[in-house]
């Protein structure tokens, strides 16, 4: 079992320390979530709330996840980055595959790009971005930028992207492995169908098990069950015990994300504070399952 920090609810002037104090106390990877902007208007409805409206405040800092990676890479040598999750349809898939192999390239192929196919239609439109039919979209998306990275020269003829023989550089070490994100029937047959794996968020031990056992039916649907499959998820009403993480790797699941000042009871505390909160989940938590047979 990996584990994986969340950087929300954490000063983005500390991620810095953070994160390299994260990798010292044995997390695997760190994950960074995306925006680029809150409107004071906000009409869409947001997905994880009954209300649908969000649970963090428009003043959520949301540094830039490709910029920040460089700056975190830089001063590890070990934690994986990982989005969680970047709203891929929103933007431009040359853009994001500058970004996401440049920020693989620098780090050594430490990068985990989980993406979804967003819920805020305002931030569409800022962008310039169709919001209808992001979905499928975004698949072809995740094919542009395979092709991308591959290096030298290639070529792309699809419903929506269309370009001939072109060469994009540096690219990663090694494929980077795509993630995708969302529980609804929708999003888990796109990550079993076209993705290297599915992220999750604020789910029970129980609905992380039905989830995972859908994914594994769809992906025997489609033939992708021979392929290696991440599976990456928080779960909100268990303790990360020993005995509990190893239960979730039963089901299959690789990543636990989760977040120690939150389980502190702590948001945008000093960095102190969270420094303290790193330290004592690596002692509970993270140095009891390397030590157990």
């Amino acid at each position: 079992m990996r584990f994986c920090q969340s950087l929300m609810y954490a000063r983005p002037e500390d991620w810095v320390a953070l994160t390299r104090t994260a990798e010292d106390v044995g997390f695997d990877q760190v994950s960074l979530s995306d925006h680029v902007f809150y409107p004071e208007k906000l009409d869409s409805s947001y997905p994880y709330t009954d209300s649908g409206r969000p649970m963090f405040p428009p003043s959520t800092p949301w540094p830039d996840v490709w910029v920040m990676t460089g700056a975190l890479a830089a001063v590890t040598s070990r934690v994986r980055f990982a989005t969680h999750v970047y709203v891929l349809p929103a933007r431009n898939p040359f853009v994001v595959a500058k970004a996401v192999g440049t920020a693989a390239f620098l780090s050594g192929g430490r990068v985990v790009l989980g993406v979804g196919a967003g819920w805020m239609r305002e931030e569409f439109a800022q962008l310039e971005q169709p919001f209808e039919r992001r979905g499928a979209r975004m698949e072809e998306q995740i094919d542009v930028l395979r092709t991308l990275w591959r290096g030298g020269m290639v070529e792309h003829h699809g419903e929506f992207y269309d370009f001939d023989r072109l060469e994009m550089s540096p690219v990663p070490p090694a494929p980077v492995p795509i993630l995708v994100g969302g529980h609804s029937e929708i999003a888990l047959r796109r990550a079993a169908r076209v993705a290297d794996g599915w992220m999750g968020v604020y789910y029970s031990f129980d609905e992380v098990a039905g989830y995972v056992e859908k994914l594994n039916a769809y992906r025997r649907d489609y033939g992708t069950d021979d392929r290696p499959f991440e599976i990456q998820t928080s779960v909100i009403d268990r303790l990360p015990t020993p005995d509990m993480c190893a239960e979730l790797d039963a089901l299959g699941v690789t990543t636990l994300v989760t977040s120690a000042w939150l389980m502190a009871g702590l948001q945008f505390a000093p960095l102190e504070a969270n420094i303290e909160a790193l330290e004592a989940f690596g002692r509970d938590y993270i140095a009891p399952l390397a030590a157990s047979p």
